[in-house]
Formats: structure tokens, sequence, C-alpha cells
């Protein structure tokens, strides 16, 4: 019996450090600055509430700790779709002023491998800014660092909460540098291909609601010849 008990945990221990191993591997180095945060080219910055309750409308399978919204909203349940999740937000300038509208749908990526620290999700944005025109922006994000500093701390704690201050770009792709593929639609944009990049800053966190305080960010790279809006661009 006494061998039994000490197998079991060996491999209860066996796994804790392999789990640990896995999340705190000093070799899964941090994301680099984002290319954009030097370039000299003129950019728009937009921001948003990151949080569910904050957003027009928000939707997954009905079954995540982030419950959809508003309550009536309709499910995302269907076998094809239940790893997707869709959300319509309103944009804001750099002065918080309204800015336009932005719906991002986001779903779960095959090439995800946490032994490698890929949390990985395919991402699609249109962005549309009243007087300005449409923005497409096709992503690739790694919330990887956002599981291992926020979501495990979390449910480690005697609470089952985060709360602190983290922020990193989670755009990882397609681009070489680690940007979205931006591509204009309508109005002065039209044509236009451009970078992006997505970021999260991140305040608190709660098991069961997933993050109660957040903002995310869009930057975006217009061409050299294009004159940004005072009212959104960055520099």
């Amino acid at each position: 019996m006494k061998y039994l008990v000490a197998l079991i945990a060996g491999l209860l221990v066996g796994a804790t450090v392999f789990g640990l191993g896995i999340i705190y591997n000093p070799f899964l180095s941090k994301q680099g600055l984002s290319p954009l945060a030097v370039t000299d080219a003129p950019t728009i910055t937009l921001a948003f509430s990151a949080v569910a309750t904050e957003s027009i409308a928000y939707s997954n399978d009905g079954e995540s700790n982030v419950a959809p919204h508003p309550d009536k909203v309709l499910q995302l349940w269907e076998q094809t779709v239940r790893q997707t999740s869709a959300m319509a937000t309103v944009l804001r300038d750099g002065r918080n002023q309204t800015a336009g509208i932005g719906i991002k749908i986001s779903s779960a990526a095959d090439e995800t491998d946490f032994l490698s620290g890929r949390a990985l999700f395919n991402s699609i944005w249109y962005v549309y800014l009243p007087g300005r025109g449409a923005l497409f922006i096709e992503e690739t994000e790694n919330y990887w660092e956002y599981l291992r500093d926020i979501v495990v701390p979390g449910y480690r704690s005697s609470g089952n909460i985060w709360a602190g201050s983290w922020l990193g770009n989670t755009t990882v792709g397609p681009g070489a540098l680690g940007t979205a593929k931006v591509t204009g639609g309508s109005g002065e944009f039209t044509g236009a291909e451009m970078l992006g990049v997505e970021s999260l800053s991140v305040r608190a966190w709660k098991a069961d609601k997933g993050v109660v305080a957040a903002e995310g960010r869009l930057i975006i790279e217009l061409p050299a010849d294009t004159l940004a809006d005072a009212s959104t661009e960055d520099r």
C-alpha cells in the first residue's frame, strides 16, 4: 500500500512540476517592443473597453466564464463556432472622444501549443470611422503572457481574483515583425495596405467573470502620404 501511495504522490508532484515548468519556462521570452511604438509614420490610436459588459454586444458559446452581453444576445453554441467570440464596441480617440465603432471576431487557433508558449487566436476587426472610412484588420494574437501573468495567479489566489497593472501586445502576426495586416475598405483608406498592433491593459480579473477592469488599444500605421485627422492622430 505504501508503494501505491508513494507512486501516486510522485505522479502528483511530477505533474505539478511539469505544469509549473511550462508556465514559468525561462526560455519562453517576453514579446519585444512593438515596431509601431517607434515608427515615424502617422498613426491612428483607437481605444476600447475590453470588459464584455461595457461593450455594445458580446457573445460566445455561453459556457465561458465571460457571459454574453446583453443577457438575451444570441450565443455561438453551434459546433463550428463554439470556440469563437464576437464583440461590437465603441472606439475612442486620443482625446477620449467617440471615433467610431469596431466589430471583432476571434477564434481559437489550431496552432496553439502551450509547450512553446503559444495560446493563439485568429482575429479580425471591422473598424468604421464616420467621415473617414472603414478598415479591415487581420491578426494572429497570442494570449500566453496574459494567461501566465493574470489567469494562473488569479486562480491560485484565495479569492480567485487578480488585481494589478498589466500591459502587453497581443498581436504576433501575420506580419513578419509581429504586426497585423490592415486593409483600407472605404473613404480615405480605400485600397491602402497598412500595419497594426493590438494591445491590452488589465487592472482587475475575476475567475467567474474574466476581466472586470481592462482597456484595449489598436494602433494603425497609416501610409506616409496619408494625413491623419487631428482627432485620432497619435503622432
